[in-house]
């Protein structure tokens, strides 16, 4: 996944979505202030608000999920 695929998900009628890693891990982002992106790096927040740095090569994928999302 680049981040031209990524910006959808944050642009024109945003919702929930999970970031799924190539490790295993996965991200949910309730809500469009709850990322950030560049290039070079992906940072979610979570519901601890602690930020969490992404190298954005490690996502494999991005699902939209319904509203109420764990970890």
């Amino acid at each position: 996944m680049n981040i031209d695929e990524l910006r959808k998900f944050t642009t024109n009628g945003f919702r929930p979505f999970k970031l799924n890693l190539s490790d295993g891990r996965s991200f949910a982002v309730r809500h469009p202030e709850f990322i950030a992106f560049s290039d070079l790096v992906v940072v979610v927040f979570g519901a601890d608000r602690l930020p969490n740095l992404i190298d954005p090569h490690q996502i494999v994928s991005a699902k939209p999920v319904k509203a109420k999302l764990g970890k």
